[in-house]
């Protein structure tokens, strides 16, 4: 049951991330590459009817991960109390940016929430690429120090950045050399699946341009992707054991790299569709990628006092699992329903679509 449990939730939060990583990437790219008024508008209208029905997916994957899980639920809000609440304010100034924007027709006010809705994103981006970095890196459990732990095993609390700046310390921070490279890496991949998504849904006047933005991100992505399983093997040795002692496991890597390549022809694809596909790749790819090697560890001890918390010590009783498959299995369902609802409704390009604000 934990097994599932725990299938169920990874596959969850990798909808939130391709679906909801499309509209940081659409911010990302109104940020820097929208010049023009028509654009700005198109571009924020491509997120802008999408965002609220996304993030649905973020609030499943918490309530199911709270239901399966409640020692690592408690472990992480607790832990990350910090980042959680830069990232709770960057998705409300993400979502007003683009409710705001249209209330009145003066270039300051507009200047302003496109603004809010390019850094937010940007940002967004960023701390959820650091949160998977921190995850593979391993965190303190416990806070042990000079080899005592000064709370229970299974909680941390980890300040954004020790004075060392270093993925190797005792103390580790949020924010490390380590984890923003993985925050960067993760920047890149929603700029690509981010423009993927306005060309496919818009006729903005710079879908030519973003082909070779795709194009030079990916090589950016390629070099950062290969720099990075270096510096993970020489923070943590047996990072990669899983794939040796589970070669079948070698399917996520293989994914992702398979998006890598086939974003190098971007130029040459003809459909839209098939950019999208191939830069969805990239995320799921990444995520189950990292999920894998760790299994069955879902958050590392950076400690040799207190155990890495798994799918195991963290599960609530058999009871509370069989009575959260029922109702979870009918929770599915209706987001399912309601996903393939909205996406048909949305189909097609949204460029004369009326956003409402």
């Amino acid at each position: 049951m934990e097994i599932f449990w725990y299938s169920a939730i990874s596959v969850v939060l990798a909808m939130f991330f391709i679906l909801d990583g499309y509209d940081f990437g659409a911010g990302i790219i109104h940020l820097f590459f929208a010049k023009s008024e028509e654009d700005k508008v198109v571009i924020a209208k491509s997120a802008g009817l999408f965002w609220d029905s996304n993030e649905v997916w973020l609030v499943a994957g918490g309530g199911l991960l709270f239901m399966a899980f409640p020692t690592f639920y408690a472990s992480v809000f607790s832990g990350f109390y910090l980042p959680l609440i830069l990232v709770l304010w960057l998705i409300i100034f993400r979502a007003i940016g683009l409710e705001f924007r249209g209330h009145f027709n003066y270039q300051m006010w507009k200047d302003i929430w496109d603004t809010a809705f390019g850094v937010s994103s940007l940002l967004l981006a960023l701390f959820f690429g650091m949160a998977l970095g921190n995850v593979i890196r391993g965190v303190n459990l416990g806070g042990v120090k000079d080899g005592v732990s000064l709370y229970e095993g299974h909680y941390f609390f980890l300040p954004l950045w020790d004075s060392s700046f270093s993925p190797l310390s005792d103390t580790p921070g949020i924010i490390d050399w380590f984890t923003l490279i993985i925050g960067v890496i993760a920047v890149i991949v929603l700029a690509i699946h981010g423009a993927n998504w306005v060309i496919l849904k818009t006729n903005s006047s710079i879908n030519h341009r973003l082909k070779s933005i795709i194009f030079n991100l990916n090589i950016a992505l390629s070099v950062l992707t290969i720099f990075s399983l270096a510096v993970w093997q020489y923070i943590n040795p047996a990072a990669l054991d899983n794939f040796k002692d589970l070669p079948y496991l070698a399917i996520f890597p293989l994914l992702y790299f398979g998006g890598i390549i086939g974003l190098f022809f971007i130029k040459k694809i003809k459909k839209d569709i098939h950019a999208f596909y191939l830069s969805t790749l990239l995320i799921l790819g990444g995520i189950t990628s990292s999920l894998a090697s760790l299994f069955p560890v879902i958050l590392p001890s950076t400690n040799s006092v207190n155990e890495s918390l798994t799918i195991y010590n963290t599960a609530a009783s058999e009871y509370g699992l069989s009575v959260a498959f029922n109702w979870g299995i009918v929770g599915l369902i209706l987001l399912v329903i309601y996903f393939i609802v909205q996406k048909r409704l949305m189909a097609g390009k949204i460029d004369d679509m009326d956003y409402g604000h």
